[in-house]
């Protein structure tokens, strides 16, 4: 007799459909079980995966996409277990789940479905796990926003129970469908999923109907999962709202309208109609906001102009009459260069279309004597524009760094990368971080290994630091200011995984996973491949007349503005302490050597910044550069060391990353990434990541 039916539906979604039924297959031994994997026509390999790699699970494959309920009820109408569990693929469960939950249920004979306590990637509770029916009156104080502002309120805090203790078990009115652990003799008794309802509203609905029925809903916080939420459901935003609000209006009319007899159903569907008006007026502001940012910064910088120009603005008034074609031209050539698509807080596609905007916009003032009122002015909004429609968007990509704001996207992956943590074995966690290391740009900055036993302590590996146990995970996060944390999961257990994620709870810090095969890193509804990237490629940026010329001018004008700012350091230094001039030869990427000079700092403790004062004059002759390769004193054992066509500098991505302990082939990978992408935008934040050690 199966005890079990475990039913999952998947749609694109392989690599977290493969990590969930490896966490099912430890948590099912000892326990009779089945598992169904219902496949909604998905093109990513899922089916392939099942039927190679998992032989007994029984998978239904579609040849469309049915939703969630249908898809949900061809399983449940072939199993035949004592219980049934619907599970969403992207989640993970602890050993123990299945036993945990069977044992409850066998004890408590009015309980009809269960769930369990669920984890974000962050380690923090999801708060669908337990919730309540949305009432006109529990609808009201989500919309009005009283359930955020008195979330401990049992009166406003109903919408999702934030008021009781996520550690108790309780009796709910509905949980999350990721995870509903249900009797038999429930679906026997109320039926299956109501497929009007094609992704959403489906669970709360199946919910209601078990509880009219006179069965039980309980939170049991004893077990845990993990659910990466929304990775199944990738599609655009708008859809999936509309798709969210019709199975709210589905339900409302389904349950509400004879309950709330005394309340117009106008006024029940006004509210979700408010709701939803709320959700899109919200996105539309995310869409919209960078060009409004950009409109605002063109028009200040045109104000600013004219005072420049004229030194007051009496002719402001002059350009109003041009100034919204001057501003349609510059934003339509940043939207060319897409810096209002996907990559709209990209600084150096931004900056190109204010260039590009600048041309035309400069054209207008020869061709067209309506448009020429000062081409003063036109300059110097240009060059302004750079600088503020470029600075904005680099500003912004600085917040997740600084911890005012949490990561969304991969801006900034390698200059501004989060510092990651891998948890694991010594073995483990080393071939972890040596797969991140090939993975330049991957946006991983390693900070270290912290590992599961206090035996593994005892040395560093192959220059990886140890920075502690598992139980002092939360001091290392806070100390060297993690924001990714990676587990292997090779030799360590989900339950261990969710245990450390439920106690280690820091804002800003996700948690994410490395499956056995090492080839992607599971987490916050994303999905990193890791897998073998070549290491040369042969379209560098770094090799075009453009970007040599930049690079050139670059260098020239830092090094000759930081020679006459720092004169009085270095006359100091060299003239009123006396300290000596002193030269060292290093490498080049001839395997020959070129000679610099720097303060001697033997007779006086000089901070490094004043010691390599001297390599300005360098850098403005073209022998260094001010970012480059790593600097590397010319020896015997250095002066063959394979070298990549590049400067020495006095920043760089290998500088940047010189904790991580690199070897030779992953500083290689660093300096290709750099030829390969260069821009002196990228030049500009590896400066300031490395002055302001952001």
């Amino acid at each position: 007799m199966i005890q079990l039916s475990i039913i999952i539906v998947n749609y694109n979604v392989k690599e977290l459909l493969e990590q969930s039924l490896v966490s099912i297959r430890k948590a099912a031994k000892g326990i009779s079980t089945e598992i169904f994997v219902v496949d909604n026509a998905s093109t990513d390999g899922s089916v392939e995966l099942i039927r190679t790699s998992f032989p007994e699970v029984h998978l239904i494959a579609n040849r469309n996409n049915v939703g969630f309920a249908a898809a949900n009820n061809q399983a449940m109408k072939e199993a035949k277990g004592n219980y049934l569990l619907l599970l969403n693929p992207d989640t993970v469960v602890q050993e123990d789940t299945f036993s945990v939950i069977l044992r409850f249920m066998e004890g408590k004979s009015d309980c009809g479905m269960v769930g369990c306590k669920i984890l974000n990637p962050d380690g923090t509770l999801q708060l669908a796990c337990r919730r309540s029916f949305p009432t006109p009156w529990v609808g009201l104080t989500r919309i009005v926003g009283l359930s955020r502002l008195f979330p401990r309120s049992r009166l406003f805090g109903k919408y999702n129970l934030t008021y009781l203790d996520p550690d108790q078990t309780y009796e709910v009115e509905a949980i999350s469908g990721s995870f509903m652990f249900v009797r038999r003799e429930v679906l026997e008794d109320v039926g299956y999923l109501d497929e009007a309802f094609f992704m959403y509203g489906e669970d709360l609905d199946w919910c209601y109907r078990i509880r009219e029925a006179g069965w039980k809903i309980f939170y049991l916080p004893e077990t845990k999962i993990i659910h990466f939420k929304g990775e199944s459901s990738k599609r655009a935003d708008i859809d999936l709202t509309l798709m969210f609000y019709r199975a709210m209006e589905l339900f409302v009319q389904k349950h509400y309208h004879s309950r709330y007899f005394y309340l117009p159903q106008w006024f029940l569907m006004s509210g979700i109609l408010l709701r939803a008006a709320m959700t899109f007026l919200a996105q539309f502001i995310r869409i919209i906001l960078p060009v409004i940012v950009d409109l605002l910064l063109l028009n200040i910088s045109l104000v600013i102009a004219n005072l420049i120009r004229f030194g007051a603005l009496k002719h402001l008034h002059s350009y109003l009459t041009v100034t919204v074609v001057y501003s349609s031209i510059w934003l339509l050539s940043i939207g060319i260069m897409g810096g209002y698509g996907s990559k709209k807080y990209s600084a150096l596609r931004s900056s190109g279309g204010v260039i590009i905007g600048f041309i035309m916009n400069a054209s207008l003032t020869f061709f067209f004597n309506q448009y020429a009122f000062s081409r003063a002015v036109v300059l110097i909004s240009g060059c302004l524009n750079i600088i503020f429609i470029g600075g904005w968007r680099f500003i912004f990509k600085l917040f997740p760094r600084l911890g005012i704001i949490q990561s969304r996207g991969t801006f900034g992956k390698t200059v501004l990368g989060r510092r990651t943590l891998v948890v694991g074995t010594r073995e483990g966690g080393q071939k972890v971080i040596e797969k991140l290391r090939s993975h330049v740009d991957g946006g991983y900055m390693i900070s270290g290994l912290v590992t599961i036993e206090e035996s593994d302590m005892a040395n560093d590996v192959n220059g990886i630091r140890l920075l502690g146990t598992t139980d002092k995970l939360d001091e290392v996060i806070r100390h060297e200011k993690i924001q990714e944390v990676i587990f292997s999961t090779d030799h360590i257990s989900y339950d261990k995984i969710l245990e450390i994620m439920s106690r280690t709870r820091r804002k800003g810090t996700n948690f994410k996973l490395v499956p056995r095969n090492m080839e992607v890193i599971i987490g916050k509804a994303s999905i990193d491949r890791i897998g073998a990237l070549p290491l040369v490629d042969i379209d560098y940026q770094f090799d075009r007349p453009l970007s040599i010329v930049s690079k050139r001018s670059i260098d020239i004008l830092l090094s000759l503005m930081g020679l006459l700012l720092l004169s009085p350091f270095y006359l100091y230094t060299r003239f009123i302490k006396n300290v000596k001039l002193i030269t060292k030869n290093i490498v080049t990427y001839h395997g020959n050597f070129i000679r610099v000079s720097e303060f001697d700092q033997s007779d006086y403790h000089l901070k490094s910044w004043i010691r390599k004062i001297p390599y300005l004059w360098s850098i403005f002759k073209g022998d260094l550069s001010i970012v480059g390769s790593e600097m590397i004193e010319y020896t015997d054992e250095t002066k063959d060391e394979k070298r990549i066509a590049m400067k020495p500098g006095l920043f760089g991505l290998v500088q940047l990353n010189k904790d991580s302990a690199m070897n030779s082939e992953d500083k290689q990978r660093y300096d290709l990434f750099y030829l390969k992408n260069y821009s002196p935008v990228l030049d500009l934040e590896i400066i300031l990541k490395s002055i302001f050690n952001i």
